[in-house]
């Protein structure tokens, strides 16, 4: 009697461990009226906008929600929040940031844009039931953890005050004057050459008088003539 039931007992444990073993797999079931929120632990931001998605499992009869994202380890700045029923979505979003919230079914998800490196941290999803009672909300998460890279700084050419159409038109006049002065220049010196050698070339055809016929009826204002420049040419 004994060793039959020790042939049974064993065969017993045995079919239990097979059905604990089992049943393990299975994650236990959700207790009624309670929210758990799952978010992915890291978000690297390269174009300075941000997609985080909050997924939430909640079992109870809730008709009136309200989700919210919020900055910190302490959780102490709420960057935007939705808050949604069977009839209308309300969001909202700190001034501080460039966010919206958008309700999926199982999930919501914040989208956040013109992000800058200083903003760079832990964010964290709140979900809550506020009707019917009672009031619910998940416990805190994880947290995604949102890394903003720094935005390449871009040189920019310093751009001209003056058109470049304005430019060209104000050189190409001076050039034109220029070139005009220089014109009349050329002339005028070319002239002044010119008189300057007929000047030179031109010879006093006034008559001079000898000395000793000063007196000789010749007016008081000929000038005397000197003739013994003309004597190696005399016959």
């Amino acid at each position: 009697m004994e060793q039959s039931c020790m042939g049974g007992c064993v065969v017993l444990n045995l079919i239990l461990h097979f059905i604990n073993k089992c049943f393990s797999h299975f994650p236990p079931s959700l207790p009624e009226n309670k929210i758990l929120v799952a978010q992915h632990p890291l978000l690297i931001v390269a174009n300075q906008t941000a997609t985080l998605v909050c997924n939430y499992t909640y079992n109870g009869t809730g008709k009136e929600f309200r989700a919210s994202l919020h900055k910190g380890t302490d959780s102490s700045v709420q960057v935007c929040f939705i808050s949604w029923n069977t009839t209308k979505i309300i969001s909202n979003s700190n001034k501080e940031f460039n966010c919206q919230g958008n309700h999926d079914k199982d999930k919501v998800i914040f989208n956040i844009w013109n992000m800058n490196a200083n903003q760079t941290d832990i964010y964290f999803c709140k979900i809550e039931v506020l009707y019917p009672p009672p009031y619910v909300y998940n416990e805190k998460s994880n947290g995604t953890v949102i890394h903003v890279k720094e935005a390449p700084t871009q040189i920019q050419e310093p751009q001209s005050a003056v058109p470049l159409w304005s430019l060209a038109t104000v050189t190409g006049i001076l050039a034109l004057y220029s070139m005009l002065i220089t014109a009349v220049f050329i002339n005028y010196w070319q002239k002044s050459k010119k008189s300057m050698y007929h000047q030179s070339d031109y010879m006093n055809m006034t008559p001079r008088h000898p000395p000793y016929q000063k007196n000789k009826g010749y007016p008081s204002y000929a000038p005397t003539r000197d003739y013994t420049a003309y004597r190696s040419w005399q016959p």
